[in-house]
């Protein structure tokens, strides 16, 4: 194998951002040469959306990772100058690095090292507007820094800026540990805050008999603008990778009369970092507690199937894979019917849909319905009269069969879904 074989470094054109960076990848036996352009051309724009631009991309061959630097000392040196010649004060590696490692190659370049996990981080901490968003994003930051924190003074020193230092401020944190971990465990108390009063509103939304869906997907699927299509929620939409951080729950009335919430939640991405899926578990609780998934693909990507994979890769992990699921083949005005059909014949039938021109959306509307519905059971009930809040629930919130009266008593035939039939519990017959 040649030399520009085993590496090789492919020059990009340097768009005006505020940092040029050198992007890093280690192929080893076995990697798909499919996924790794992929992976890289996702690092790419990771990188972009950072607000940095990739000056060249060095891509190093080896048989296993070296323990101390990745990569081996002379693709250090090679990466080293390659940093010179572009004037990149930046390096960026497609994968995750250990402490030691990327404490090894900065000291070794003189220069900001960021593996995947940190710039991921970075664009969460760039990206978050509300206050809850912002402590998951410093959480998982804290947890990403805690061990990589000792020994990296001279380091940190030379960072002024920029990718990588955005969020709790590494040099404040070097200062005492112990810093480190009273602020992980506020935070962590914060967000145990939130995921309580989640509950609630949960709890009083299912007394309401009102379902709820959650849109799921990877990054830059399209989740916003299909739930700005779908309940008007006015959701901010950017052409970004993690555009949305927060969650918006807007209310929509479904074909058959029935109310349901839908949620916008976060983007996946391959690889998620565990931290950031910790960090999130308030949130994430949306996705845990919906009735429905609306799963939304981006059909026109050429990497498509890959992003379900990892979407459902997530799923599994936070223990929702087996929920109910409504596929939503998004971006159908610029996809075709072949990527559609390509799609479908990997993960079943979806609904072909345009959040950008509305195509779609009333069969979506459908599909969620039918997802909602089988779930109901037939019952029969004795309300007392003086008890009318009860009644009209059941007419809110199931489908009325037959009305009589007995004596004071109002006898109702009626389908319910599981949460309303537990609190109609004491009038059921």
């Amino acid at each position: 194998m040649t030399e520009e074989r085993n590496e090789r470094l492919i020059e990009l054109e340097r768009p005006p951002l505020t940092e040029t960076a050198i992007l890093v990848r280690l192929i080893l036996p076995g990697d798909d040469p499919r996924e790794v352009e992929d992976s890289l051309e996702e690092m790419r724009r990771l990188t972009w959306t950072a607000g940095a631009g990739v000056a060249a991309t060095l891509v190093q061959r080896r048989a296993r990772p070296c323990p101390g630097t990745l990569i081996g000392k002379g693709k250090l040196e090679t990466l080293s100058a390659a940093c010179e010649e572009h004037e990149a004060g930046l390096v960026i590696f497609d994968c995750d690095l250990t402490p030691s490692q990327g404490a090894n190659i900065g000291d070794t370049l003189g220069v900001k090292v960021v593996d995947r996990t940190q710039l991921i981080l970075d664009i969460f901490a760039l990206r978050a507007q509300s206050n809850e968003g912002k402590h998951q994003v410093e959480l998982a930051q804290l947890e990403y820094l805690l061990p990589r924190l000792t020994g990296r003074g001279s380091a940190m020193m030379r960072q002024q800026g920029g990718i990588g230092v955005r969020g709790p401020g590494e040099q404040k944190l070097e200062v005492d540990r112990r810093v480190v971990r009273e602020r992980i465990r506020r935070f962590k108390a914060e967000l145990e805050g939130t995921r309580k009063r989640r509950r609630i509103q949960r709890k009083r939304r299912i007394e309401g008999g009102i379902g709820t869906v959650a849109l799921v997907g990877y990054t830059n699927a399209g989740k916003s603008s299909l739930l700005n299509a779908l309940t008007n929620a006015g959701a901010f939409v950017e052409d970004k990778l993690f555009a949305t951080l927060d969650t918006t729950t807007r209310r929509r009335e479904l074909p058959s009369g029935r109310e349901v919430t839908f949620t916008d939640t976060v983007g996946f991405i391959r690889n998620l970092p565990h931290s950031l899926v910790a960090a999130f578990r308030a949130t994430l609780e949306e996705v845990n507690e919906a009735d429905v998934l609306l799963m939304v693909v981006d059909a026109s990507h050429a990497a498509a199937e890959e992003h379900m994979k990892a979407v459902r890769a997530v799923l599994d992990e936070i223990g929702v894979g087996e929920k109910p699921a409504v596929l939503a083949l998004n971006k159908m005005d610029i996809a075709t019917p072949m990527q559609a059909h390509e799609l479908e014949a990997r993960f079943g039938h979806g609904v072909r849909v345009s959040a950008r021109t509305g195509q779609g959306i009333e069969e979506l509307l459908r599909a969620v319905d039918a997802n909602l519905t089988p779930q109901r059971s037939r019952v029969r009930l004795r309300i007392p009269q003086h008890k009318g809040s009860v009644v009209a629930r059941v007419h809110k919130c199931g489908r009325v069969i037959q009305q009589d009266y007995e004596d004071n008593v109002v006898v109702l035939e009626a389908e319910v879904d599981a949460p309303l039939r537990r609190q109609l519990a004491d009038y059921i017959v």
